[in-house]
């Protein structure tokens, strides 16, 4: 697994499966987005999949949401007249990236996230971390050693550069977020199959990250 993309969930731990409105093909549930016409007829995401009305579902990836909503494929799925916003995958990337947020500040209250560089160096070392969150804006030097440690180990955290120290902390309820660790377990499972979805839709890493050693 390289360390900017996200690990593709076990399809056993999420056997449903549904069609995808783009290639007529029955997908792992884990991998679509579900979508459903809100009561003006304007398709809207519905990431959690709880939202009332039928599930209109499309492969987690830019290009399918937009060639959905470009060529009106859910009104085809739907078969009702549906508008769907031109910016739709924009929104899909926004919610996601929210909705991975939020999930890290409720794994913190629910102890599977350990932060601080000791911390989170201990965690990689002793095959704890399941994912290093690392932030856009902190310096180098620190991110580099974890990344190193990070890859003697047998099998590598994955690795996510999307928020800012403020987000970080903010969604954390802590100053000065710039490591932090994911634990091993259920709940990293969950929120792996919103890393995979999203890396659909942007990467998980700023660019200039991909050049450092």
């Amino acid at each position: 697994m390289t360390e900017d993309r996200a690990p593709r969930p076990d399809p056993r731990k999420d056997p449903r499966e549904r069609r995808d409105v783009v290639t007529g093909e029955v997908q792992d549930e884990a991998q679509l987005i579900r979508f459903v016409a809100g009561p003006d007829g304007v398709v809207v995401p519905d990431l959690a999949r709880k939202l009332p009305g039928r599930g209109l579902w499309c492969a987690a990836d830019r290009a399918s949401v937009e060639t959905a909503a470009k060529k009106g494929l859910f009104s085809r799925a739907a078969k009702a007249k549906l508008t769907a916003a031109p910016d739709l995958a924009d929104q899909v990337e926004v919610l996601l990236k929210r909705r991975l947020l939020s999930g890290l500040g409720l794994a913190r209250r629910a102890g599977d996230l350990t932060s601080g560089f000791e911390k989170v160096s201990s965690a990689i070392t002793s095959g704890k971390a399941a994912w290093l969150i690392e932030a856009s804006d902190g310096a180098a030097d620190g991110r580099r050693k974890l990344r190193a440690l990070a890859r003697k180990q047998s099998r590598a955290p994955g690795l996510i550069g999307l928020y800012t120290a403020t987000e970080l902390g903010l969604a954390l309820g802590l100053e000065n977020v710039i490591h932090t660790a994911f634990l091993a377990g259920r709940t990293a499972d969950r929120w792996a199959q919103d890393v995979h979805r999203l890396s659909g839709f942007c990467p998980l890493l700023p660019e200039s990250w991909r050049e450092e050693p």
